[in-house]
């Protein structure tokens, strides 16, 4: 908090999406006058396309830390934040019969269960008789992690929204910004057109803190301040099936492929497209080859036959879609400062404090870690703004997502956020 007689820092966000508003949130909670930045309306990039699927089940302990963070607020906001709900929800790991993979799941599991992951092996007799909606006779190995559950994200994004405009932040929607140099007066933001009128609806303002949160369009929007981060964009998608559906959350590691309980029937998804995507003009319809995939699994996992009927190729796009996720070269996300010109001597006495902050590439788990990360944000803008070196012993940055880890050309090839060996390899 802000001590009295002291000015408070002025902060903008720019994305409107679960990490950027949760940021805008919990930095205005803590003191500091902040402006958040979104181009279209809250939720409108890929917060607004989010499976919504929530768990701390990971090996990894930062990735298991920062999950159970989220975790405990999503389930506090259930309880407190008007317009948004948490679904508890147990979650299935399967992995089919053949698969290479499969001899890897006890070890992985072994390890959640050191972070203190309610996770647990389960025969799959048995998990076909706790779940009878699930056909478990093709599978060599399963787990069960029970403090799971899901949610819808757009609503998270609009009700946290809301409540940061209470605390004081100022929500800009409809105006994109560009970011500006560096001046005696703080880090320049710039308004950009926002349509033929020529009116974005914001003037050039300078602030001492930038936090870039804006998914696909990081990138660009850093390159602008002669910033270079390796985050790129990628497709996947989802949809709805209008049949009733009462199990767990599941994830088939053999097929690469995930559902959940939805209110209107069951959500599944995943056709990733591991190729760099334009965030502008990307296809946010879902392709016929991923909808004819999905029911193909929905049949082998569920067991019944004629599904591939109900998921009608023709049927309306609002019932199938697909959104951006990004990633990175390691798989972890970009957390923390990237001055360009302050970031390599940000620990010599006299530096000047970072200005410019980044918070991207989640690799398709960046709205179920939203609620942490955007924690973390706030509380490490403010540290560094105060002072505190991010990697001093007392800073909230997180040293496994330091940005500086990379130069910011590398190149990479994208690899699928949710594949199971992703979570076992090098954990």
């Amino acid at each position: 908090m802000t001590e009295e007689g002291e000015s408070a820092p002025t902060v903008a966000v720019v994305g409107g999406g679960a990490v950027g508003v949760t940021a805008a949130h919990d930095l205005a909670a803590r003191g500091a006058d902040v402006t958040l930045y979104e181009r279209d309306e809250l939720a409108a990039g890929s917060s607004g396309r989010a499976a919504g699927v929530l768990y701390d089940a990971y090996a990894e302990d930062v990735d298991a830390a920062v999950g159970a963070r989220a975790l405990e607020r999503f389930r506090a906001f259930d309880r407190s934040l008007p317009g948004f709900s948490f679904s508890p929800c147990p979650y299935v790991i399967a992995v089919r019969e053949g698969d290479p993979d499969a001899d890897a799941v006890p070890a992985m599991v072994e390890r959640m269960r050191a972070h203190g992951r309610e996770v647990s092996l389960v025969d799959p007799d048995a998990l076909g008789e706790r779940f009878p909606a699930l056909r478990t006779d093709d599978l060599a190995v399963a787990a069960v992690a029970e403090g799971a559950g899901w949610t819808d994200p757009p609503s998270y994004v609009r009700a946290l929204g809301r409540r940061a405009a209470r605390e004081g932040v100022a929500v800009e929607t409809e105006t994109p910004v560009a970011l500006g140099p560096r001046t005696d007066a703080g880090r320049e933001i710039r308004g950009r057109d926002a349509g033929a009128d020529g009116n974005s609806g914001a003037e050039t303002r300078a602030f001492d803190a930038v936090v870039v949160a804006a998914g696909a369009h990081t990138r660009s929007l850093l390159a602008d301040a002669g910033v270079s981060v390796p985050v790129v964009p990628y497709r996947v998608q989802a949809l709805v099936c209008p049949e009733p559906y009462d199990g767990p959350m599941v994830y088939d590691a053999t097929a690469d492929a995930y559902l959940r309980p939805h209110p209107d029937g069951l959500l599944a998804g995943d056709g990733t497209e591991p190729v760099p995507a334009d965030p502008d003009g990307y296809r946010r319809e879902a392709d016929d080859w991923f909808r004819e995939d999905v029911a193909a699994v929905l049949d082998e996992r569920l067991g019944r036959d004629g599904r591939t009927e109900q998921i009608d190729p023709d049927a309306d796009v609002s019932r199938s879609w697909a959104g951006l996720c990004t990633a990175t070269p390691d798989g972890d996300p970009l957390v923390g400062p990237v001055d360009a010109d302050e970031t390599a001597g940000r620990d010599s006495i006299g530096a000047p404090a970072p200005s410019l902050f980044v918070a991207a590439g989640w690799q398709g788990h960046g709205f179920m870690r939203a609620p942490a990360i955007g924690e973390t944000v706030a509380e490490g803008v403010l540290a560094s703004l105060a002072g505190v070196a991010s990697d001093a012993p007392d800073s909230p940055w997180i040293g496994a997502f330091d940005p500086a880890r990379f130069d910011g050309d590398e190149a990479f090839e994208i690899a699928e956020g949710m594949s199971l060996s992703n979570r076992t390899e090098g954990e």
